[in-house]
């Protein structure tokens, strides 16, 4: 499932660099994700690098976006067509 940037966020930018889909941006108050750019960094990295990296944990699972490994393994290739997958065998989903 995407995640998403819940209001606790306090705009410090932390999470925008380390997102490797490009899906974060700053909004007007808040950071936001773009649930269709989102794949948990699923592809990437073995964790969700925003939810690592954030200070106050606003990075939080998104309930509207439910997504199996199955289906974050399809939006990441049809985002990557020739992308690696040599991190999914430790890739984990968010137990934020």
């Amino acid at each position: 499932m995407a995640l998403k940037i819940i209001e606790e966020c306090i705009s410090c930018g932390a999470c925008e660099p380390e997102c490797p889909n490009g899906a974060i941006s700053e909004a007007e108050d808040i950071y936001v994700i773009d649930p269709g750019h989102c794949t948990e960094c699923y592809g990437f990295y073995t964790t969700q690098q925003c939810a690592d990296v954030c200070p106050v944990e606003a990075c939080v699972k998104d309930d509207k976006y439910p997504e199996t490994a199955a289906e974050l393994k399809e939006k990441f290739l049809s985002l990557y067509p020739d992308g690696h997958l040599e991190n999914t065998d430790k890739w984990k989903p968010p137990t934020l």
